[in-house]
């Protein structure tokens, strides 16, 4: 996005916020949220506490990335340290979700902070959730997924930002309303993609732990921002204007629907 060469991206909050802090405020915006919640900590049955993680192997999908700063901030939270390198109280190791499920299966690792669906494979392949990460956060909410768009592209084309969220929102609803349908086409859209459609009891089996929503929880992004600080994974910035609501709020008002804040928690 920063380069130009995509206009708009359904991205985590840490990948966000590296984006507007890159760029000084002055490269993008968020115009909606998209989910919330979808993350744990799924680990093998051995390790029972917060305590049994220490000299524990847990993987992350990448350093920075929205679940390893999570995981650093909650683990050191439960007084256990973390460094950049893998060494701590817990060897944090980078790594593709996919390719964390596969050395869970190998005893690789011992578990790992992740999202859906790659939290239900591990606990399908003989680990538990240890830590639903939604109760790690008042309210059982946090921005896991938002809707960036590039600044220049959003005042040049307000026509196509408005259609975005049209369909964004009208996604929503269907998501809500027809889970079971959604569910199948989700199955379905991954084999597209991939080749090898995604087990569709997998699918009913993450869907519960996801919350999909217009409403980006702009609070929790704050919120993930500070614990990135907090870890060394981000230097003080400065989010006043991040979020461009006013489209998102044009469109939910037309659709009969609540309307969203950048200070809605």
């Amino acid at each position: 996005m920063l380069s130009g060469s995509i206009d708009a991206a359904y991205v985590g909050p840490n990948p966000t916020v590296n984006a507007w802090a890159q760029s000084h405020g002055s490269a993008v915006e968020v115009i909606a949220g998209a989910a919330s919640g979808g993350a744990a900590l799924v680990v093998d049955k051995k390790i029972t506490s917060w305590s049994d993680l220490k000299g524990a192997d847990i993987a992350t999908p990448q350093l920075g990335n929205t679940q390893d700063v999570s995981a650093r901030y909650f683990l050191a939270k439960h007084g256990l340290s973390t460094t950049k390198s893998g060494g701590g109280d817990v060897h944090i190791k980078p790594m593709a979700n996919g390719d964390a499920v596969t050395a869970y299966k190998s005893g690789a690792i011992d578990g790992a902070w992740i999202p859906e669906p790659y939290a239900s494979q591990i606990a399908g392949a003989g680990g538990h959730v240890l830590v639903d990460e939604r109760s790690l956060w008042p309210g059982g909410t946090f921005v896991v997924t938002d809707l960036l768009v590039r600044k220049d592209f959003a005042k040049a084309h307000p026509d196509v930002v408005t259609r975005l969220l049209r369909g964004q929102v009208q996604t929503v609803d269907y998501l809500k309303k027809q889970p079971a349908a959604a569910q199948r086409v989700v199955s379905q859209q991954i084999g597209t993609v991939s080749g090898k459609p995604l087990d569709l009891a997998l699918v009913r089996q993450a869907w519960p732990k996801i919350e999909f929503t217009n409403d980006p929880l702009a609070t929790t992004l704050i919120a993930g921002a500070k614990h990135a600080e907090s870890v060394d994974l981000l230097d003080p910035v400065d989010l006043d204007g991040i979020y461009q609501l006013d489209p998102l709020n044009e469109v939910l008002k037309a659709a009969g629907e609540p309307t969203v804040s950048a200070g809605t928690p």
